[in-house]
């Protein structure tokens, strides 16, 4: 069967799944779980197809599939996530609980699995935070945030049978070649170099700290892939698509400059949650993190301008891609995009001056 919307699809409305191949495929390889079930789309579950299934007797859970069209071959892995939320079920780490996995197309298409349904919302915008979280709330995110990432981080991964997720060795290094990659082969298209951002990797290259033990690093660590309820409390992580092992300190250092304060300089079509009154600061987050791990910070700069010009690349590679027209640009702020490379790439060169 090719990707695609199938006649089940197309009859129930639900994109991209054949919904009585699928609900059959859970009947019968996870138990607890009978269909038929009341789908529903969850926020956020647009990329990657992920529905909410009710039950008649009111039993939840959720199933998860890569999107529509043509992937590249390690994009949306589902396989990958099931396999890391499956082994850091035993540990601190919030997760849903893994069901099943389907690495068959031909029940619908594409890969998918099913996992726990966890109550909670994601905080993407700042309405997310004054409509979801109380003030005492807001208050303990931060520290909530941290006491997960700390409780990943000290997750040995050959425990968990996560030994073989990726490569343990020089996380950094491999990531600096193959952004700086993506920057050389973009800025043509992008209609958008800058020296700057070739001292950066110059830098960075030869700054590179000694990394410690591999971790599984989650790559994209953020608020708007966790699950808090309103009390501030951390829920469950989400989204382990992209997660591999490598340096702890850099995965600490992402969600690290994720975290908008209000002197910072926002970015004008910019909302994060943080703004809204009542959310602690960096410092605080660099305290709790600290305590809760042991970890040298001292190169902590280092891995603040390492993210911030990471990103940078990242962003002028998708902005490349709209404007070759491999992506629609209808709809989408290009200018915006355009500032936000330079923003990362000056923030990468304000935390390399303080890298000791």
């Amino acid at each position: 069967m090719t990707d695609g919307a199938t006649d089940g699809a197309v009859a129930s409305g639900i994109l991209g799944y054949d919904v009585p191949a699928v609900e059959a495929w859970i009947d019968a390889n996870v138990d607890g779980l009978e269909p038929p079930f009341a789908w529903s789309q969850l926020e956020g579950g647009h990329s990657n197809l992920t529905y909410k299934l009710t039950a008649a007797d009111g039993t939840t859970s959720v199933v998860r599939r890569p999107p529509m069209g043509e992937l590249l071959p390690k994009a949306h892995d589902m396989g990958r996530e099931f396999t890391i939320i499956s082994g850091l079920g035993s540990t601190d780490v919030p997760v849903a609980k893994a069901y099943g996995y389907c690495e068959s197309p031909d029940v619908t298409g594409a890969h998918f699995y099913v996992m726990s349904y966890v109550e909670g919302k994601p905080l993407f915008e700042s309405a997310d935070a004054r409509e979801h979280l109380t003030a005492e709330g807001r208050a303990h995110v931060g520290m909530s945030f941290m006491d997960v990432l700390a409780a990943l981080h000290s997750v040995d991964p050959d425990d968990v049978g996560l030994g073989e997720l990726g490569r343990k060795d020089d996380y950094v290094g491999r990531q600096i070649r193959t952004w700086y990659r993506s920057w050389t082969a973009s800025a043509e298209s992008a209609n958008y170099d800058t020296p700057v951002v070739h001292e950066l990797h110059d830098l960075l290259q030869e700054r590179k700290p000694t990394q410690g033990p591999a971790r599984v690093v989650h790559g994209d660590y953020g608020l708007h892939n966790c699950l808090f309820n309103p009390a501030g409390e951390l829920q469950a992580v989400l989204d382990w698509e992209i997660s591999t092992l490598g340096d702890p300190l850099a995965d600490f250092a992402y969600a690290l400059n994720s975290w908008t304060e209000p002197a910072d300089e926002i970015l004008e079509g910019s909302d994060p949650p943080t703004l809204v009154d009542g959310f602690v600061g960096r410092a605080d987050l660099i305290e709790r993190y600290e305590q809760q791990t042991g970890a040298d910070l001292s190169d902590l700069a280092y891995y603040v301008s390492f993210n911030h010009w990471k990103s940078a690349c990242i962003i002028h590679g998708v902005y490349a891609r709209y404007m070759r027209g491999q992506k629609p640009a209808a709809d989408v702020d290009l200018d915006l995009y355009r500032a936000r490379i330079g923003r990362g790439i000056e923030m990468s060169a304000a935390a390399a001056e303080t890298i000791s």
